[in-house]
């Protein structure tokens, strides 16, 4: 038997940083996010014997193990590991694993990755679990278990697929779908840029700065992440309403925000790629993920689209094509031969 699954990647509009704790037990989060076409794919076949084997193309690594061994997280495949130890999983197996963007790029790839793990193993198990479940189990391998900084965004955009306002209230998350008109999606399907900014990035040590800041009571990062947070909501209500303009300015102002988190958010490299678009007819923008590095998101006035991804990659960007995915993750059986 094959097993395969697949989780999508996402784009976050707003609110990022709200669902890391300790801000959203004090205060409630809210985030705004749509998943695209780009994934964490996952392969599974079944074993006749104990033995474990994984390939994993992101991280060139292939290491094999035993069903009934101590797995001990050592940096190499611990996601893997996680997801074997927390779902007591004592039976062989092969596990391939890859992605249509590499971990650290800023569209949640290290939780999509968990996800379709859990996705595989869910039916090579026969488990029954929920999408809260699965996200909740995602977030508990990733940030418990494994200790990845972060927040729970990610894992349940990769479960939920779709357009997302999703509230983070304490211990308990909420994800509200949203019913966005197919013109209004269309629209921003033709408005919206994805640059990929030349490197990825480690978000551990900009979230960290993140906490820290807050749990010190900084002004500055408390207003900006109270200030994200209600950005998010007038966000969601643009996207609905199909104002399309006020949502790419919300967009820039978002961005602004973000800056505050962290001295290490940004640098004279994103920046520049950031005006130089605003300069030839992006409404608005903003780094995706933690920070450092990655993806820059842009909202474009329509018929400037190709004269800012034009000048984007005179400047050293990458312009990446995707679509929308509404479904979130999948998993499907295949006959072997």
């Amino acid at each position: 038997m094959i097993i395969r699954s697949r989780a999508p990647l996402r784009i976050s509009f707003g609110g990022g940083g709200t669902d890391v704790s300790p801000y959203p037990e004090e205060n409630g989060g809210a985030t705004l996010s749509a998943t695209i076409g780009k994934y964490a794919y996952c392969t599974l076949a079944r074993r006749h014997d104990d033995s474990i084997n994984v390939k994993s193309l992101d991280y060139d690594i292939v290491a094999s193990y035993r069903s009934d061994e101590e797995l001990v997280y050592d940096g190499r495949l611990d996601l893997v590991k996680a997801g074997i130890r927390v779902l007591g999983v004592n039976r062989g197996f092969d596990l391939f694993l890859h992605s249509d963007s590499p971990p650290g790029s800023g569209l949640g790839t290290s939780s999509a990755i968990v996800v379709a793990i859990i996705g595989a193993f869910k039916q090579y198990l026969d488990l029954s679990l929920t999408g809260y479940d699965i996200a909740e189990l995602a977030y508990r391998i990733e940030r418990e278990d494994v200790g990845i900084r972060g927040g729970r965004q990610d894992q349940y955009a990769a479960t939920f697929g779709g357009f997302n306002f999703i509230e983070f209230l304490g211990k308990t998350t909420v994800v509200n779908p949203l019913r966005v008109d197919w013109d209004t999606m269309n629209e921003l399907q033709y408005r919206l840029m994805l640059c990929f900014t030349g490197r990825t990035r480690v978000s551990a040590g900009i979230i960290v700065d993140q906490v820290t800041a807050y749990t010190e009571k900084r002004d500055e990062v408390v207003r900006a992440l109270h200030e994200t947070k209600k950005l998010a909501s007038l966000m969601k209500h643009a996207l609905l309403l199909g104002k399309i303009e006020e949502f790419g300015l919300l967009l820039h102002h978002a961005w602004q925000c973000k800056k505050d988190f962290s001295a290490k958010m940004t640098d004279s490299h994103i920046d520049d790629l950031y005006e130089l678009a605003r300069h030839h007819g992006a409404i608005g923008g903003k780094l995706l993920g933690a920070g450092g590095g990655g993806y820059l998101l842009f909202l474009c006035e329509f018929d400037k689209w190709h004269t800012v991804a034009l000048e984007l990659e005179k400047a050293g960007g990458k312009i990446v094509d995707f679509t929308f995915d509404l479904r979130g993750l999948q998993s499907w059986q295949v006959t072997p031969g």
